[in-house]
């Protein structure tokens, strides 16, 4: 009988074209043991290229493997899996020979495709940031020497069973002017500081029992997650952290602007944006582009402190994502999921891989 192999997948590009990256992970399909993974920047190029040069990367390594395996292909780029199953077309010339040299490293009616959601795929995610992360720092990517399996989703026989969980106490930033106005509020906008209501928020996390016993603190850029993580920090006497990968969407052209007054001067393109992952405000991040930094983000955390407890000071998109990444819904669900400012999500990371929901938005 013929060994089956599955291959995950993906790709990326910040700036869609912009610079780019994929990452692949080979695994034996009944053991789910890591046996290949494989990662490149690839200069500037589109999401889709990234993605095509991520499955062709993947096939090699099976092929290097055992070239007569059966192999299963997982990818959450639905436009991939379709036209390499034959279903739609493929118009772009890039792609279309990189589709021809997929094509080529299988064997007839021995590969199939199926799509899976994003949260699925994020050690190939993982693996295509830590390329493009490498080629911005100026050298080249290299595996780890151990795939970090609560991150990775890799064999839960190499993870030590009797290894302490992490735990991940969520806190949304208090409340500031342009929250309390429902105005947009994004990466790279006006970046206010709490209100008064914001403050007294703050002051009920910090005490709460949900942060109690942290290790340390995490939090994003902006000025109003600074000052959250600070009061928590000092509440417990622990050190804040911060890191620009949890900052909040760039909203682009509707920063400052409410729902409606996007809605009448951008009415398609707010329809597509709350339909599709893909889609981005104008001049903004996509909510694809926003979810490949925060997974791999903590895809980082969790790795430097595994078996710790760690409040993580962000903002709706970013912490929404993370709730999704461990439900395993896609990014449809992203807007109906609310996060109150000052709230307190939790979430569990056990060293075999899997993780769970112990608590949501409470404040």
């Amino acid at each position: 009988m013929a060994r089956v192999l599955r291959i995950e997948a993906d790709g990326g590009s910040r700036g869609n074209p912009g610079p780019a990256g994929f990452g692949a992970v080979v695994k034996d399909a009944t053991s789910g043991e890591v046996l290949a993974e494989v990662a490149e920047s690839i200069g500037r190029a589109t999401n889709n290229v990234a993605e095509y040069r991520g499955l062709v990367a993947g096939l090699r390594a099976a092929h290097a493997i055992d070239p007569d395996a059966r192999i299963e292909v997982r990818m959450d780029s639905k436009l991939v899996v379709e036209q390499m199953s034959g279903r739609w077309q493929i118009k772009h010339a890039d792609m279309r020979t990189l589709a021809q040299e997929a094509r080529a490293l299988v064997r007839p009616g021995l590969v199939d495709f199926g799509w899976i959601p994003r949260a699925q795929n994020s050690h190939a995610d993982r693996l295509a940031n830590e390329a493009m992360d490498a080629a911005a720092a100026g050298r080249q990517w290299q595996r780890a020497t151990v795939a970090p399996a609560a991150a990775s989703g890799g064999s839960a026989a190499a993870a030590d069973p009797d290894a302490p969980p992490t735990v991940l106490v969520l806190v949304r930033h208090g409340s500031t002017l342009l929250t309390e106005q429902r105005r947009v509020s994004g990466r790279y906008g006006e970046d206010p500081e709490l209100s008064e209501s914001g403050l007294a928020e703050v002051r009920s996390a910090a005490a709460c029992r949900d942060v109690a016993g942290a290790d340390v603190v995490v939090s994003s850029t902006m000025r109003r997650s600074q000052q959250t993580a600070r009061a928590i920090a000092d509440a417990l006497g622990v050190d804040v952290v911060t890191d620009p990968q949890w900052d909040e969407t760039d909203f682009g052209e509707w920063d400052g602007l409410t729902a409606g007054e996007v809605v009448k001067r951008w009415p398609r393109e707010f329809a597509a944006w709350n339909d599709s992952p893909d889609a981005a405000p104008p001049g903004g991040e996509s909510l694809l582009t926003v979810e490949r930094r925060v997974l791999a983000a903590r895809d980082a955390l969790l790795r430097r402190w595994a078996g710790k407890r760690v409040v993580l000071v962000s903002h709706g998109d970013p912490l929404r994502v993370l709730l999704r990444s461990v439900l395993g819904v896609d990014g449809r669900m992203q807007r109906r999921i609310h996060v109150d400012p000052g709230s307190r999500t939790l979430l569990r990371y056990r060293a075999d891989g899997t993780s769970e929901v112990l608590a949501v938005n409470r404040v």
